[in-house]
C-alpha cells in the first residue's frame, strides 16, 4: 500500500485509493438523487467510518449536515463480540429527521442492526444505510444498506478506517491483513 513501513502486513490490495474515491463518487450521485434538496443528516460511526464521512461530506454537492456516533463491538479482536456500547452519542436530535447511517463495513450485521433500530426508536422519519465496505459471507443479521461501496470477501482487512487493535486506518485503499499480524487464526471462525 502506501505507507512502506507496513507493506509486509498487508498480503493483498484488494482496491486502491483511486478505486475507492471513485466509488464514493458514484454513491454521491445516488444520495444526491435520493436527497436532492440535501435533507438528510449523516450520521458517522466512530472512529472506522471517519475516513469514508469526510470523503462523502466533501463530494456531495449539497451542505452536508454531519453528527458521529462513538460505539464499540470489537475491542482488539477480530470479531464482532455482539454487544453493542455507546461510546459517544449524537449532539444532533434525529426525531423527524432523515438520517442516513456512515459505516465503514457491514459484516456480521450485529451492530449495523443495533443502529438502526437505536435510530428508529428516537424517531428518525427515515434510517438507510451506506457502507464502504461489504462482507456478505458474514451476514449473521440481514440490514438492508442502500449504498454500498465494495463487497468483499471474508477476509480480514484493514486500511480506509478499518482498523486492527487501533493501527492501520490510515493506510489510503484496502488490504487483506496478513495471518502473521494477528497470529493467523481465522477472524471469521
Amino acid at each position: 500500500m502506501e505507507l512502506s513501513d507496513i507493506t509486509n502486513d498487508i498480503s493483498e490490495v484488494l482496491f486502491t485509493e483511486a478505486q475507492i474515491h471513485d466509488r464514493i463518487a458514484e454513491i454521491a450521485r445516488e444520495i444526491e438523487r435520493d436527497y436532492p434538496d440535501g435533507d438528510v443528516l449523516l450520521v458517522g460511526v466512530l472512529k472506522g467510518a471517519v475516513i469514508v464521512m469526510a470523503d462523502l461530506a466533501r463530494e456531495l454537492k449539497f451542505h452536508a449536515h454531519i453528527d458521529f456516533m462513538a460505539v464499540s463491538s470489537y475491542g482488539a479482536s477480530t470479531q464482532s463480540s455482539g454487544v453493542v456500547k455507546i461510546n459517544k452519542d449524537l449532539d444532533t436530535e434525529v426525531a423527524g429527521k432523515k438520517v442516513l447511517l456512515i459505516e465503514d463495513i457491514m459484516d456480521s450485521g450485529l451492530t449495523l442492526s443495533w443502529l438502526v433500530n437505536n435510530m428508529e426508536s428516537r424517531g428518525a422519519a427515515s434510517v438507510e444505510v451506506c457502507a464502504m465496505f461489504r462482507k456478505p459471507e458474514a451476514v449473521k443479521i440481514p440490514v438492508s444498506v442502500k449504498y454500498v461501496g465494495f463487497d468483499i470477501p471474508p477476509a480480514f482487512v484493514v486500511g480506509y478506517g478499518l482498523d486492527y487493535a487501533e493501527k492501520y486506518r490510515n493506510v489510503r485503499g484496502l488490504g487483506v491483513l496478513a495471518p502473521h499480524v494477528y497470529g493467523g487464526a481465522d477472524p471469521h471462525a
